[in-house]
């Protein structure tokens, strides 16, 4: 079986641009935590954030599909931050969090712009921050513990680096689906 043929994407450096691009004024993210390490995506990505409770576990998917919840009547499946960063998953506590995104897919062959809903679990989530732009650098080549192209850029808050997150490109479901088809095989 061969496996689709993924695209290239943009380098970081693109998303930096794209963030500077957005102007001056300052942009709202959420902070939360996977681990110990701390995190941010743009609030206008989130749709809603709910308790962790029991997940509807789908057969025969990799680790990193948790499973899926019904929210009003839509299945959203739901990702394992940890286990999609290449982590060991943690057990729920009464801390952990479903933060539901709203992805948008580029499909290059329809030449349109897909919304997709999916649930992320977080071991905490912090707060809601203001961060300018300008105040987010390009993110590193290397010394993350995480893959380049997931990070927008990092941002210096209260004498921490926080990593701010591509939420596209983490849940980008060919490669999903690429990475769990070659994951249950």
């Amino acid at each position: 079986m061969t496996s689709p043929k993924l695209p290239s994407f943009a380098s970081p450096t693109a998303a930096q641009q794209a963030l500077l691009a957005a102007g001056t004024d300052p942009q709202q993210y959420l902070t939360f935590y996977v681990g110990e390490e701390m995190f941010a995506m743009g609030i206008l990505a989130i749709r809603e954030i709910i308790e962790y409770h029991a997940l509807t576990e789908v057969p025969l998917v990799p680790p990193l599909i948790r499973g899926v919840i019904n929210l009003r009547g839509s299945v959203v499946p739901v990702v394992d931050l940890a286990v999609r960063f290449e982590r060991t998953p943690r057990p729920s506590s009464k801390r952990t969090c479903i933060v539901v995104v709203e992805t948008q897919h580029h499909d290059a062959a329809l030449e349109n712009t897909s919304p997709q809903k999916m649930g992320v679990v977080v071991d905490a989530v912090s707060e809601v921050l203001e961060i300018a732009p300008q105040a987010i650098e390009p993110a590193p080549e290397f010394g993350t513990h995480l893959r380049s192209d997931f990070i927008q850029g990092m941002a210096h808050i209260r004498q921490q680096f926080v990593v701010v997150l591509d939420i596209d490109r983490i849940l980008w479901l060919p490669e999903i689906a690429v990475r769990s088809s070659l994951q249950t095989e």
